[in-house]
Order: structure tokens, then sequence, then C-alpha cells
């Protein structure tokens, strides 16, 4: 019952932290984002890809540490939502929304299709996890540290953004964007800004998850993780 119990606060805190990614996105700056778990498909594939034990069948063979693999699936979740979003940020309400879900169906078709670098639809099992060396117990438990001080961190990151000036535009952004246009607001940048560090946190969701569960595949990424998150 108790490892239960830790197994489910720690999933409960991973996916949490993609919440209030999409909460960035949503809540604050009035962006509807269909395509979450394709963000958070990108944080778990580049986690994993990078940190994977070197074999002959995978293309990349660094087998780089946690630490690293998870600084490099924030880069590369910016990376992706600022391409992204320069596509598709112009685009408002159901159109947005649309094109988020096609964009996140198109990253689970790539991690369907290119074998030598994803997996496959075998994924990448065996993901090296950090504390193993503690046993079954004391990873669980030292895992779930991690993950509660990644979600404290971020929410009071997040609070602190909400109050700022740029938390104050954001929201008066989602209420008027042709107001904050006519007081000489850069709205694309803004939008632009709010709906990368959202990709962010979605992208930091999904490399705590795969480097918890120590594999990824396309069946883990499915569309709805996007309505369970929207959920929570």
């Amino acid at each position: 019952m108790l490892s239960y119990t830790i197994f489910f606060i720690t999933v409960a805190a991973i996916l949490s932290i993609a919440t209030l990614g999409l909460n960035v996105q949503w809540g604050l700056s009035g962006q509807f984002n269909a395509g979450v778990v394709g963000f958070v498909a990108i944080g778990g594939y580049t986690l994993a890809i990078l940190t994977m034990p070197a074999t002959e069948r995978l293309l990349v063979q660094w087998n780089l540490p946690f630490a690293v693999g998870l600084l490099a699936s924030l880069v590369t979740s910016a990376v992706a939502a600022l391409l992204v979003g320069l596509a598709t940020l112009r685009l408002r309400s159901d159109y947005l929304a649309i094109a988020t879900f096609g964009i996140a169906s198109a990253i689970q078709l790539l991690a369907t299709n290119l074998e030598p670098l994803t997996g496959g639809s075998s994924g990448l099992v065996g993901i090296p996890r950090p504390f193993e060396s503690l046993g079954a117990q004391g990873f669980a438990w030292a895992y779930l540290a991690i993950a509660l001080a990644a979600l404290a961190t971020c929410y009071a990151a997040m609070q602190a953004l909400l109050h700022s000036p740029w938390g104050r535009v954001q929201r008066a952004l989602r209420e008027d964007e042709a107001v904050c246009a006519a007081l000489g607001k850069n709205v694309v940048r803004l939008r632009l800004s709010s709906f990368v560090l959202g990709a962010v946190l979605m992208g930091l969701s999904g490399a705590l998850y795969a480097g918890f569960v120590g594999t990824t595949s396309p069946n883990e990424f499915l569309p709805i993780l996007t309505f369970q998150i929207w959920a929570m």
C-alpha cells in the first residue's frame, strides 16, 4: 500500500508540472493547446535518447548523466515550441487547437517510425534511473523527493511570474488582444514567450516521467494524456 501511494504521488506531481505549463499557455494567456502530449513526449524522448546505454541498434550512443538529459529536455522542448509557435500562434481558438493536436499526432508518428533514434513502436527500455543503487524503496523515496521539489520550484516560479509585469500583460492579452496591441505591446512575442515557457514545463514533466518509469514508447504518449492534463 505504501509503495503504491509513493508511486501515485510521484506520478501526480510529475503530471502537475505539465498542468502548470498548460496553465501558463491556456489559463494565463488564453492559448488553447490541444497538443500537450506532444511536448511531454519530446521531453521524455530527449532524456531517454541521451541517457540510454550504448547499443548497436541505437543511432545516438552518448549515455549521458541523468541531470544532463534533464537539462537537454528543457532545451529541446523550448526549441520545438518556438518552431511550433512561429508557425501556429497567429491562429486563434479552435484553429490553434486543431493545429497543435495535429502536431502532437505527428510527433507520435515520428516516435513510432524513427526506430534507430526512438526504438520505434517498442520504445526505449532500460533508461538509467538515478538512485537505483538505493534499492527499490530507496529509489521510490528519492524520486518522490525530486518530483515534489521540482513541482514546488515550478509552482513558486509561476506564482512570481503571475504577479510580475509580464504576468499582468499576459492576463490583459488573454482578455483583449486588440487593446494590448493598441498600447504598443508586441502581441506575437508575448504569446510566443508564454507558449514556449509552458512547453518547457511540459517537457520537464515528460523527462521526469521517463526517468521514473525507466522506459518510453509511443503508447506512453497517446492523445488521452492531453485530456487527462486538461482535467487536472
